[in-house]
């Protein structure tokens, strides 16, 4: 990483690896269960900002890129506007993001930071009904879970099985204009070993998903784009059924900056993931 590069310290969240399966309850676990099984340990780490870098990054090869891409959306909280019109916008983007050929937007976010800035985690309290900011470094697909989407999206097993590669990419923008207090950091997809993902399982009131969490490494090359605005969209890998030669999976997690301005808006975001045809 170059000295010059402007980049913050800050502490972000990994897990210890676990004898067992590590599982995350998104809600109140029944019975007075246990929340998760996993030992997280905060480790400070410089993060870059990416505007700096000479040679901007590539979603193949480090997981992820930014890009200028105005929404006509005006209320990214209108979950029919947001279908209606975010979506085909989204997959627009990725086909151009990552040369694929057709694209699936499945499913979106809308996250807000809490108020008084607790302490990051999951981004779920209660019932899971209000996710705030992501805390936990994370992939959202799994080698098992990745592979399990396709079918999942087209809805046809027969049709999934002449796809020869595919990925799926989240799309990341902020809706409440300039982020300055809890922004999304990347980890650089080159600088992560197969070894440092760590399966986790993800409990939600009405189904299970396998997701990365991701144990320290000294190697991990971190990157944000600071005070990301709305007509931004950070684009960036969850999977790819490549094996081998392109980035597979970007773990990130949100943090919060060293300095946060008092009167600091709180960070609101949406998060599109989208599964893209490559062949």
């Amino acid at each position: 990483m170059a000295p010059h590069i402007p980049s913050v310290l800050a502490g972000i969240s990994y897990v210890a690896p676990g004898a067992e399966l590590l599982y995350n309850y998104m809600y109140e676990p029944p019975d007075g269960a246990p929340q998760h099984n996993c030992e997280y340990e905060v480790h400070t780490v410089r993060i870059a900002d990416a505007r700096g870098l000479s040679a901007a990054p590539s979603v193949h090869a480090g997981g992820f890129e930014l890009w200028d891409a105005p929404s006509e959306v005006a209320n990214f909280r209108d979950d029919d506007e947001v279908r209606n019109v975010y979506y085909e916008e989204c997959a627009d983007l990725a086909c151009t993001v990552t040369g694929g050929k057709r694209a699936y937007v499945f499913d979106h976010q809308v996250r807000k930071r809490e108020a008084g800035h607790p302490s990051l985690t999951f981004g779920r309290h209660g019932d899971g009904s209000k996710p705030a900011a992501a805390g936990r470094i994370h992939n959202d697909y799994t080698e098992g879970s990745g592979r399990k989407r396709l079918a999942l999206v087209l809805g046809d097993v027969a049709k999934a099985k002449t796809v020869e590669r595919y990925c799926i990419v989240n799309v990341w923008r902020s809706i409440g204009g300039r982020v300055v207090d809890t922004p999304l950091a990347v980890c650089d997809a080159q600088s992560v070993a197969a070894s440092d993902l760590q399966l986790s399982e993800v409990r939600y009131t009405n189904r299970s998903g396998e997701i990365y969490l991701l144990s320290h490494s000294p190697l991990h090359r971190w990157f944000y784009y600071s005070e990301m605005d709305r007509h931004e969209a950070l684009v960036f890998k969850q999977y790819d059924s490549q094996v081998s030669g392109v980035a597979r999976y970007t773990p990130h997690t949100a943090f919060d900056l060293p300095y946060i301005p008092a009167d600091a808006p709180l960070r609101e975001s949406i998060e599109v993931r989208c599964l893209v045809v490559m062949d």
